[in-house]
């Protein structure tokens, strides 16, 4: 039914704005400006000064201000406090217009009982997702002057996680006539195996690649190597350099030098999927052939804003068109996925109940 498809790309867009806006609350160190967890009550800003005040006391006592940041004017601080407050109000506002909708459908008999169960799941997904972004903020407000890198990436991705559902769960509504095209072909019948399954590892590809981009973020690395395509004067950097840390897990996840090499190395490894996936796939012609095509030329685009952000090290306007276009890839990739038939299988609209 159109109506809840449009709902559910509505939820899809708002998504992507709170992931760019995320972006920018981290590229402008403004994520621990509040420092207490209020759900309901913190929807206001500070209404006086004195509210203004205390905000500020409360952050002068955490050590981002008092190592980094000491000496800020209230001015300053309040600069920080609305990218955070935005990005949380965002939040909320998203579970509003998920949850408000989907009452209204459930009641009027329009979503029946495997799209309901679908779409509470996504519901449990963002409330989940609050959760983690607090236990995010949590991990800077003692013993440290920024986030976790580990829940910053597990933030994101989990918040690229909801919104390749929301739009997988999307797709699969389709009007009863068009549920699966001419009489008796599902989605993507007729494709060889490897087709679909090569789509299918894209998508994980690509939350693979933005949590390694999470983890980018969480140590700054992207200011740290800013040469390309070598990186402190190696493609391949010695292997004594890459896993100086013990245990040498610890290097996938802490070591600034590893963690921008994978994120690099992956890169590649995508792009390079994504050529082959679209070099099998135009053999195919028609809709296949351009969405490969089209998920080809977005990787390609989203590599060099990558290369831009490093190299120009990190201007916002470069480093949010880059958490942009990660969104965008990832949308191209499970529609592409879902529309030849992985996954969840094209449903007819559930029909009103009967008076």
């Amino acid at each position: 039914m159109r109506p809840i498809r449009l709902w559910l790309y509505g939820v899809a867009a708002l998504i992507v704005l709170m992931v760019v806006v995320g972006g920018a609350t981290r590229l402008t160190e403004s994520g621990l400006s509040i420092t207490e967890w209020k759900p309901v009550t913190g929807m206001l800003p500070p209404l006086s000064e004195a509210a203004w005040q205390a905000e500020f006391e409360k952050y002068k006592q955490i050590p981002q201000y008092q190592q980094i940041n000491k000496g800020m004017s209230l001015a300053e601080f309040r600069t920080i406090f609305w990218w955070e407050w935005a990005h949380r109000l965002l939040g909320r506002l998203i579970g509003f217009a998920f949850l408000l909708p989907f009452l209204v459908f459930l009641w009027r008999g329009l979503i029946d009982r495997p799209l309901a169960w679908r779409l509470g799941g996504l519901f449990l997904l963002g409330g989940l997702q609050g959760a983690v972004g607090w236990w995010m903020v949590s991990s800077g407000l003692v013993n440290r002057t920024d986030v976790s890198q580990y829940r910053l990436a597990m933030h994101l991705t989990l918040a690229c996680v909801i919104l390749a559902a929301t739009v997988a769960t999307t797709l699969t509504i389709r009007p009863a006539g068009r549920a699966a095209g001419r009489a008796g072909e599902a989605p993507g019948e007729g494709l060889p195996w490897r087709l679909r399954a090569t789509a299918a590892l894209l998508v994980v590809a690509v939350l693979i690649q933005i949590f390694l981009g999470g983890l980018v973020a969480g140590l700054d690395a992207g200011l740290t190597f800013t040469t390309w395509p070598l990186m402190d004067g190696y493609f391949i950097p010695p292997v004594a350099s890459l896993f100086v840390q013990h245990p040498a897990w610890r290097n996938l996840f802490e070591n600034v030098l590893t963690v921008q090499f994978n994120h690099r190395m992956f890169a590649y490894t995508l792009w390079t999927l994504t050529l082959l996936h679209w070099l099998d796939a135009r053999h195919h012609g028609g809709a296949v052939a351009r969405r490969a095509l089209l998920l080809l030329g977005l990787v390609t685009a989203q590599a060099m804003l990558g290369i831009l952000t490093l190299v120009h090290q990190v201007p916002i306007d470069i480093a949010l068109a880059h958490q942009l276009g990660a969104t965008l890839v990832l949308i191209a990739a499970t529609a592409h996925a879902v529309k030849l038939g992985l996954g969840m299988r094209a449903q007819p609209s559930p029909q009103p109940a009967a008076a």
